[in-house]
């Protein structure tokens, strides 16, 4: 089978609305399961799904996720970034198509298993797309691209409690349009071929998997992930078991959480410039801690819309600025021990999903919503124990 990228002259310029759009698209998916919760627990046909169900199907997400992040390295290097972008979005696209129309429980998890496996196929195709505009703007590049993932996770939840309030079918075909379209763009760009050579080695991982400065690194991701996607997961069907309306939780999860990880990318770009990268994760781990803890004490929409917003703003730094202390920390093999650290990042989602489900089911998911204030307790810990190391690497 050939490659999928057009063998003609790259206009760069044409490849960041390309990274963006495909982006974007990941960042309105990765919402789409937290945004459809409550549906999913009162919907016909599909009553009756319990909170364990609902966190079966986020781990089978997670797993989606991982498969692509160890899959996806020698699939771009030997076909090409285009082959990841196009069958990344052909997939969520198909799966978006399917989920309103499986009855069945294993079906709807085989589709949100397939919706980010192709989710994980864009992630890693639109950053490494991201960095062919130049090496001497690759940095502002890819910080603009994580911006529109926020954008994102604002979009799918605020036109879900806008115009298809507990209706999966009309949010899932409208965003399922909007990744064709992608997709047709992502065809016709004409993109950097394939290197024809697998950068990612099993040697390498291999070596770099016994560092402890790497260990931690991703352990610190393992960790923030669990929290992250806790929120985008299970924030609406909280907000909503505390008897807040599900489309007033929706639009809290979309313009208070969303956009404080939007704006917090922003601000922390300027604070990065005088703040060394480990304290900014200190104080985000500090922060975590606080408004995680305090969204589940807070009464009423518009004091849980302010912590919630606060919640986003602690967290924004985190997975970027952990990704550049893995780069600096491993300036050798920065490709192979990136890819550990994000593998590491899924398998935390996979393990947050399960246990909040579990707990919820038992206890209720106010109780099961405390494993993110302990997580982010964790996170201070593996700071404080990272700093030595960080400090021996760059010596």
């Amino acid at each position: 089978m050939p490659a999928l990228d057009i063998p003609v002259k790259i206009n760069r310029a044409r490849l960041i609305p390309a990274a963006i759009l495909a982006i974007l698209v990941y960042g309105m998916i990765a919402t789409v399961l937290g945004t459809l919760m409550p549906t999913l627990q009162v919907g016909d046909p599909l009553a009756g799904l319990t909170t364990e169900q609902k966190g079966t199907l986020a781990a089978i997400s997670a797993i989606g996720l991982v498969i692509s992040s160890l899959a996806i390295g020698p699939l771009i290097d030997l076909r090409g970034k285009k082959t990841s972008l196009v069958g990344g979005i052909f997939l969520i696209t198909v799966a978006l198509f399917l989920i309103p129309n499986s009855h069945t429980f294993v079906l709807l998890a085989l589709m949100f298993f397939v919706l980010n496996l192709g989710g994980g196929m864009v992630v890693t195709g639109s950053n490494a797309l991201a960095s062919d505009v130049g090496e001497d703007k690759r940095g502002s590049t890819l910080n603009l691209l994580n911006l529109f993932f926020g954008l994102g996770g604002f979009i799918t939840p605020f036109i879900s409690s806008k115009f298809f309030n507990d209706s999966p079918v009309g949010l899932c075909y409208l965003v399922g349009a909007f990744c064709g379209a992608t997709l047709l763009l992502e065809i016709f760009t004409p993109m950097p071929p394939p290197s024809g050579q697998v950068a990612f080695k099993v040697s390498d991982a291999a070596r770099l998997i016994k560092r402890p400065a790497l260990i931690l690194l991703s352990a610190l991701l393992f960790l923030y992930v669990a929290c992250e996607v806790g929120v985008w997961n299970w924030l609406t069907s909280y907000l909503v078991s505390e008897g807040i309306s599900k489309d007033t939780a929706t639009q809290i999860l979309a313009v208070g959480f969303a956009l404080g990880l939007l704006f917090g990318r922003l601000i922390v770009s300027r604070i990065l410039l005088k703040v060394s990268a480990i304290q900014v994760t200190l104080f985000s781990a500090l922060a975590m801690a606080v408004t995680t803890y305090a969204v589940l004490q807070v009464h009423g929409a518009v004091a849980a819309g302010i912590v919630v917003f606060c919640a986003g703003l602690a967290m924004a730094p985190v997975f970027p600025t952990t990704l550049a202390m893995v780069g600096d920390a491993f300036p050798v093999g920065t490709a192979s021990a990136m890819g550990i650290a994000i593998t590491s990042g899924w398998l935390g989602l996979t393990f947050s999903s399960k246990i909040i489900g579990v707990i919820g089911d038992a206890h209720g998911l106010k109780t099961a919503l405390l494993v993110l204030p302990a997580a982010s307790v964790l996170m201070i810990v593996v700071n404080l124990m990272l700093r030595p190391l960080l400090k021996r690497h760059m010596a």
